[in-house]
């Protein structure tokens, strides 16, 4: 049967697949650096935060403060309208950050203050006088830069821009309305950013909080903040020597682990396929082991894949030979027969020097003889062909084959003893088989007597059958087992008998070999045994 072949498209290879995986973990971390974007997103949302709660806190206290200047008629500024005003039944009303990079929340950079149309209210400057202390200290830990605004927006506290105007600008418009905004504005540096900055999108920006101060539901100034959000990629610059540590860690476990995939699962691979091209083409190199197996696995694959590859070579080898042993067996009695038919049929047709009646029955003879080989010959190549077949389930002992062993041979005499009911993997009609040709093989000697005896070796139970007939002479030992070899071939020997018994006990997971001898004829036979053993002697 021919196994079909794989259709023709292309595949990579196990080294392609192993290098594409190897290479795609060392750049996760470089593929990694642009997700960072999301984390900028949320770095600009937490510093939007902190701006609210900061700018909160000093809303409360410039709302204090206008509130205790009511009485002596602080002007207040726009009234917020009913439908803006926050329900005074509410007692918690968080203002949530939403600014978002990725959806391009993004302004110019903020305009420049402007002159104020007119100047703001002496009370509003004592505010901002009062705040200013505050604000420094807390610009001192937030870093964050502060601006109060009066209800027109003309700044009255902060480190710049004292006396002009931001209430052109949008979100300083919106809050001096009564609703907080914020934006995210584009930054100008005080100095060149580093290099690895043009990764991310929120390096160049900076986030806008303008904090509406309400009293009487009438808007009293704006807290103004800003402040540039933290972002990783400033500390990873600042540690850029231990990111170029990491980094070169990262690619030297990389080819660390290329190298172990290599030397474990690649190279094997690939010496193994070689091996497989060699032995396709009957190349002796292709049995040599591998230099490197790599792993368990493919050690146990190696071996059973050159077992197999041994066990096929073998098979091939004695196919060829059997072809070529079985064609000389043939040609003997076929060109007998065919000599014989030819020339009794030339006398049939021939007014003269006919054959005579014994002629005519001596080549009939001989043609009834050779057809009896032939055909003996055939039944041997049967049984040799069910002894060489898949190897069965079925099991036997002894004792149940050695009644009809002895209907078969009358005339020997058939001596037993040892551990006769032991199951074995052959079944009855195997193992008749095997005591059966090695009894023929016996008698063929001039034996008169056989024995059996049999022992309990863990799995394997060995037989040892002996006989007394002629001794196998030290030329004939080496090749009493080979297919068509028979020195009583006169007699009617085919020489597949004991060659039918090694491949029936090949193909079963036993082995069978002549044992040292100087008067008779001994052979050993390991079977593969099953169940427990139990001792029986019979006579």
């Amino acid at each position: 049967m021919i196994a079909p072949k794989p259709k023709k498209k292309w595949r990579p290879s196990l080294g392609q697949i192993v290098f594409g995986v190897l290479a795609l973990v060392a750049t996760l971390p470089l593929v990694g650096l642009f997700f960072f974007r999301i984390y900028d997103n949320q770095l600009i949302r937490q510093t939007q935060a902190e701006l609210i709660a900061q700018s909160r806190v000093l809303a409360a206290v410039y709302a204090e403060e206008v509130t205790a200047r009511l009485a002596s008629g602080i002007a207040l500024g726009a009234e917020i309208p009913p439908e803006a005003r926050p329900d005074a039944s509410d007692e918690v009303t968080p203002i949530r950050p939403l600014l978002d990079l990725l959806a391009n929340d993004l302004f110019v950079r903020r305009p420049d203050a402007r002159e104020a149309v007119r100047p703001a209210d002496p009370a509003y400057v004592a505010i901002g006088a009062r705040l200013l202390p505050v604000i420094r200290e807390t610009q001192k830990v937030t870093l964050a830069g502060f601006r109060v605004l009066d209800p027109q927006g003309v700044v009255i506290a902060g480190r710049d821009e004292m006396g002009r105007s931001l209430a052109h600008i949008e979100e300083v418009a919106a809050a001096l309305k009564g609703k907080y905004s914020a934006a995210l504005r584009i930054r100008i540096p005080d100095k060149a950013p580093p290099p690895i900055y043009s990764i991310s999108r929120g390096v160049g920006v900076h986030v806008f909080s303008a904090m509406p101060v309400v009293v009487d539901d009438h808007v009293a100034g704006v807290i103004y903040t800003s402040r540039t959000p933290r972002n990783i990629f400033e500390h990873l610059y600042v540690e850029r020597g231990k990111f170029i540590a990491a980094g070169s860690a990262i690619i030297l476990t990389t080819l660390l682990v290329g190298l172990i995939v290599s030397r474990t699962i690649t190279r094997p691979m690939r010496e193994l396929v070689d091996r497989a091209g060699r032995i396709g083409r009957n190349d002796p190199q292709g049995f040599r082991p591998l230099a490197h197996y790599g792993t368990r696995d493919f050690a146990e694959l190696a071996e059973h894949f050159f077992a197999m590859a041994a066990q096929l070579a073998r098979r091939s080898n004695y196919i060829r030979n059997f072809s070529a042993h079985l064609t000389h067996e043939l040609k003997s009695p076929l060109t007998s027969i065919k000599g014989a038919a030819e020339l009794m049929l030339d006398s049939l047709h021939a007014s003269s020097a006919r054959l005579t009646p014994a002629e005519q029955e001596r080549f009939l003879s001989n043609i009834l003889g050779d057809a009896e080989r032939l055909d003996r010959m055939a039944q041997r190549l049967r049984e040799l062909a069910r002894a060489e077949a898949v190897q069965q389930s079925e099991t036997s002992s002894l004792i149940d084959v050695i009644p009809q062993l002895r209907e078969r041979f009358p005339t020997l005499q058939i001596e037993t003893r040892g551990v006769l009911e032991r199951q074995v993997a052959l079944s009855s009609e195997t193992l008749l088989i095997v005591l059966t040709h090695l009894a023929d093989n016996a008698a063929r000697h001039d034996a008169r007597t056989i024995s059996l005896e049999a022992a309990d070796h863990a799995d394997q139970l060995v037989l040892k059958v002996g006989n007394d007939g002629s001794p196998i002479s030290p030329a004939n030992r080496e090749r009493i087992f080979d297919a068509f070899f028979t020195t009583r071939r006169d007699s009617g020997g085919t020489g597949m008998g004991l060659a039918i018994v090694r491949a029936i006990m090949m193909s079963h997971g036993g082995e069978i070999s002549l044992l040292p001898a100087e008067h008779d004829v001994r052979f050993e036979l390991r079977l593969p045994a099953r169940g427990e053993p139990r001792q029986t002697h019979l006579k």
